[in-house]
């Protein structure tokens, strides 16, 4: 299992969607900083085919202030788990 982290928004660049297209059925992805946004009910839905493998950084929604703002089917992990998630992976993957 490969863990992707994404730290931009979805409307900026394209690092969402290669994040996506480079993902296999068992990989997870992390979104942190700006790419928190993603979590929000109305851009979610880009992310349906990897329902139950989407996280996103606690710290990174309440800077924001998107907790609470953030779908249902998106994992919020903190700091804590964002280590956990790095220690399950085989290989972490960064997209910019």
């Amino acid at each position: 299992m490969k863990l992707h982290i994404v730290n931009r928004a979805p409307d900026a660049g394209r690092a969402v969607e290669q994040a996506l297209s480079a993902m296999t059925a068992e990989d997870r992805l992390l979104l942190i900083e700006d790419g928190v946004q993603g979590a929000l009910p109305s851009l979610v839905d880009g992310f349906a085919n990897i329902g139950g493998r989407l996280y996103a950084l606690r710290e990174d929604l309440e800077a924001r202030g998107l907790m609470g703002r953030h779908d249902e089917r998106v994992k919020v992990v903190d700091v804590d788990g964002f280590v956990t998630l790095t220690e399950q992976a085989e290989r972490t993957l960064s997209w910019y």
